[in-house]
């Protein structure tokens, strides 16, 4: 099957998703209720069962790590590129600037998954564990005039870095879990991914503040395009290569996380505008992460 072919089937989990939410009168407290379960159980029991059963390269930690860094980095520069010219209100913009290098997890974990296997979603966590705090850190610092929110006790209590960190101690440790709960935590890891997917597929809004497109558009651009070229040239620079490699250009050309419109709901930004980033970039990568996927398997 065609590497593009391959993330079809993910594709569709969120368009069913999207369909659901607007065709069944299941309410938002369904909604809520499922991301929840998908969030503080399904995944981090996902991270847990691959990080345990893969065999990890420390030693090639620090590129991948590094090239993720550089990308999410380039990100926020070129985020803050238009506000030398932008007459975009502080807070609007303080929003929908955290679109610029955030990633949606679901879809990471997926999307690793699908193209490499248990590997993949252990070497995507290793990621996403170390860069969630940072993404926080960075988006919730820009929004800090206005708002207040406790950031530290939302980092130490972010299920994905908890599980990432358990399988990982785990691994280190060489502990085998028994047979039982290694079918346990695979059953919860089976159910997580269409979950999840479908949960970002519910959360689509297509609508937008007026006035921003313009820069709207940009972040649409630097998400889905910029980023996985710095990953690229960051990474061929680190020396990066094999599925370490693969991965952090996927991890870079992911669309933005649905947690940036949470936050910036709660610390009073432009929620309409960051939802429709979210929904845009989300739809794009359905075009850009297959072509991504493909360019990278012929490399």
């Amino acid at each position: 099957m065609p590497t593009a072919l391959l993330l079809l089937p993910d594709f569709s989990l969120i368009l069913l998703g999207f369909a659901l939410r607007r065709w069944m009168s299941l309410g938002d407290h369904f909604w809520a209720g499922v991301e929840r379960l998908v969030y503080f159980i399904l995944f981090p029991a996902l991270l847990i069962n691959a990080i345990v059963k893969t065999r990890l390269d420390l030693a090639a930690a620090l590129p991948l790590l590094a090239t993720a860094f550089a990308a999410m980095f380039g990100g926020m520069l070129l985020g803050i590129l238009p506000r030398l010219f932008s007459r975009l209100p502080a807070l609007t913009y303080a929003s929908m600037f955290q679109c610029s290098y955030r990633f949606n997890s679901y879809i990471a974990l997926a999307v690793a998954g699908m193209l490499f296997g248990s590997p993949g979603i252990a070497t995507m966590g290793l990621i996403v564990g170390a860069a969630v705090p940072l993404a926080n850190l960075v988006s919730v610092w820009m929004l800090a005039r206005h708002g207040e929110v406790g950031l530290w006790r939302e980092v130490a209590r972010n299920p994905l870095i908890w599980g990432t960190a358990t399988g990982f101690l785990l691994n280190v440790l060489g502990f085998v879990p028994p047979a039982p709960v290694q079918a346990f935590l695979g059953r919860l890891a089976d159910a997580s991914i269409a979950l999840g997917l479908i949960t970002v597929g519910a959360a689509l809004r297509l609508e937008n503040t007026p006035g921003v497109r313009g820069f709207a558009l940009w972040l649409v651009v630097v998400k889905l395009l910029a980023l996985p070229l710095i990953a690229i040239a960051a990474g061929s620079f680190l020396g990066l290569s094999g599925l370490n490699f693969q991965v952090a250009v996927m991890f870079a050309a992911l669309p933005t996380a649905s947690s940036a419109y949470i936050l910036a709901m709660r610390m009073g930004g432009d929620g309409r505008s960051v939802a429709w980033l979210i929904s845009a970039t989300t739809l794009g990568s359905m075009l850009t992460l297959p072509l991504w996927a493909a360019w990278l398997s012929k490399g």
